[in-house]
């Protein structure tokens, strides 16, 4: 019973000692740290590679592409809705489809795709450069077709913006 007493007390100890000595090498590193001593200067070399990218922009100029009908448009990451995604091999192509004709009736004015990324069969309608575009018009969407707005979700993909 004593050797177990004297163990126990001599591993408390050594505990205690470590954490004393842990807590007084923080208190060090915090008074060097905020000593005054050691200041010193930086010296920044820049490559004359960098000198000549300075003022351009970062991103590319977008290029616009013609489609086949002739419209010019500019391909880029944006936003679209997603009004369905099924996997079920049977029906999901079928019902992407016929809900890709309900949203091109409904609204023509957007863009209506049926995509197959296996397994799912996805519907995305619109193209939208920012996400407020995307909201608003989901907004629309829902308010007109109550039956599919609950499926409707807002997406990021490559999208086609019209040039001006």
């Amino acid at each position: 019973m004593r050797t177990t007493f004297i163990i126990a007390f001599l591993l408390f100890a050594t505990i205690a000692q470590s954490f004393a000595q842990q807590q007084q090498q923080r208190r060090e590193i915090l008074n060097e740290l905020h000593s005054n001593r050691g200041r010193g200067q930086v010296a920044v070399f820049e490559d004359e590679s960098i000198t000549h990218v300075l003022g351009r922009p970062i991103a590319p100029a977008r290029q616009a592409t013609i489609a086949p009908d002739g419209t010019a448009f500019y391909v880029m990451q944006g936003y679209r809705i997603q009004a369905y995604a099924g996997n079920n091999q049977r029906t999901s192509r079928q019902t992407a489809e016929n809900r890709r004709d309900i949203f091109r009736n409904a609204f023509p004015e957007h863009e209506a795709d049926v995509v197959f990324t296996t397994p799912w069969w996805r519907l995305r309608v619109g193209n939208f450069e920012t996400r407020d575009e995307a909201e608003e018009a989901m907004h629309e969407m829902r308010r007109r077709l109550p039956a599919i707005g609950r499926e409707m979700t807002i997406v990021q993909d490559e999208v086609r913006i019209p040039a001006q």
